[in-house]
């Protein structure tokens, strides 16, 4: 992963590379913004103190499995700092489902939902289905949820293989969807599908890990090269596609 790093650094571009309008706004006014939002300092306080909370749960591991442990018991410190996304990044998403005032929003990976948490309150009005496979964490981010005065989030327990379809026929349209729940290629090309059936023209959708196996790489590239997508763009973290019909198709690599 070291070497792709330093492969996006030297082909990754900013402002000046881009010629588009959507793009030129996007980069400068969402992915380049470093505002603070009121809304950042509880959930960040709630991070702090689970990645000081040592006591142990029984984790069900649905994805690809962790790198960092084959224990099927962790502790909540170890997940908080392993599996949920960096302030950074969580806020890149606040940002994203502000700025373009997305409504139905779709987690897939809830995990103990601190994330989950950036993507609600960036719009209290819109709606949050997350995707959990372990009911342990669930239980976890359901109480997080509470203490942050979260309500517009529907937490979905189980195999996402399973229960993706179900909610799926239940809503109309996709406006944002973050991938985060299976670093697999199989899982994550299905899940992209299933997904892309709910899109529209303003859609959203970001892959988690882009770079973390060769299975995900190729994943990336299936999914960005696919004829609905119109603008990928790869920040080495996560990789973010429109679907906006009136814009060439164009892949681009942008320093974050």
């Amino acid at each position: 992963m070291i070497l792709d790093y330093l492969k996006y650094l030297f082909r990754a571009g900013n402002e000046h590379s881009l010629h588009s309008p959507f793009l030129f706004d996007f980069y400068l006014k969402v992915l380049k913004d470093s505002t603070f939002e009121s809304d950042f300092s509880a959930i960040e306080t709630l991070r702090a103190d689970l990645l000081n909370d040592v006591h142990e749960i029984e984790i069900t591991d649905l994805g690809a499995g962790s790198k960092l442990s084959q224990s099927n018991r962790r502790r909540v410190k170890d997940i908080a700092k392993n599996s949920q996304k960096p302030a950074r990044l969580a806020q890149l998403f606040y940002r994203i489902i502000r700025y373009y005032n997305y409504e139905t929003i779709l987690d897939l990976g809830t995990s103990l939902g601190i994330t989950t948490a950036y993507l609600a309150k960036a719009n209290k009005s819109g709606k949050v289905f997350t995707f959990e496979g372990c009911p342990n964490t669930a239980v976890i981010a359901r109480d997080n949820f509470r203490a942050l005065g979260i309500e517009n989030t529907q937490i979905v327990i189980g195999n996402l293989n399973e229960t993706l379809t179900p909610e799926l026929n239940k809503i109309d349209t996709i406006d944002f969807a973050f991938f985060d729940a299976n670093h697999r290629y199989e899982p994550t090309i299905d899940y992209f599908e299933k997904c892309l059936a709910k899109a529209h023209e303003d859609t959203c959708f970001i892959f988690d890990d882009i770079y973390w196996s060769k299975g995900m790489k190729k994943a990336w590239q299936t999914i960005s090269n696919h004829p609905q997508v119109t603008v990928s763009i790869d920040i080495f973290w996560v990789g973010i596609v429109f679907f906006r019909k009136k814009q060439p198709k164009q892949h681009f690599i942008l320093r974050f």
